[in-house]
């Protein structure tokens, strides 16, 4: 029987995106995004909102790209899979944490008039794969088989 490990979030990050550079060029990323829910409670009536934080790593070019356009407080898509770990803190204590590794992202957020783009563009979505390097997916990528 086969197994799956897949992960799917629609959240907002909480920092602008830490980078690591290691020799030979490779590089990651890191950042917080969070993720809500809202309802309405029964006894009393009052919106309740439950937020959940997770620890978002990305690698090499997808790193950079979202270093580059990503900042606190914006919108994306990730999609990857989960992956915990643990390591021995300076106190001597073993520390957990659980991390999505990301294989594809899309930016939700509008971009900046600073950067030169019109507000209201496409979402940009990347994928990560360990074999091939990250492109952006355009939709003309999609319609190009469609006969007509």
């Amino acid at each position: 029987m086969s197994t799956l490990n897949k992960v799917m979030l629609i959240g907002n990050l909480g920092d602008d995106v830490k980078m690591h550079y290691f020799e030979g060029g490779n590089c990651v990323g890191r950042f917080p995004i969070a993720t809500s829910e809202t309802y309405t409670s029964k006894q009393t009536g009052e919106r309740i909102t439950n937020t959940e934080w997770h620890n978002i790593v990305v690698r090499n070019k997808a790193a950079e790209i979202c270093e580059k356009y990503l900042k606190k407080g914006d919108k994306i898509y990730v999609e990857g899979r989960i992956k915990s770990r643990q390591w021995q803190g300076e106190d001597g204590n073993t520390r957990y944490s659980t991390e999505i590794q990301v294989q594809d992202f899309t930016f939700l957020s509008p971009k900046s008039e600073g950067a030169g783009q019109a507000q209201g563009q496409q979402p940009t979505n990347i994928t990560q794969t360990p074999s091939a390097p990250q492109q952006p997916a355009t939709q003309s990528d999609d319609n190009d088989d469609l006969p007509f």
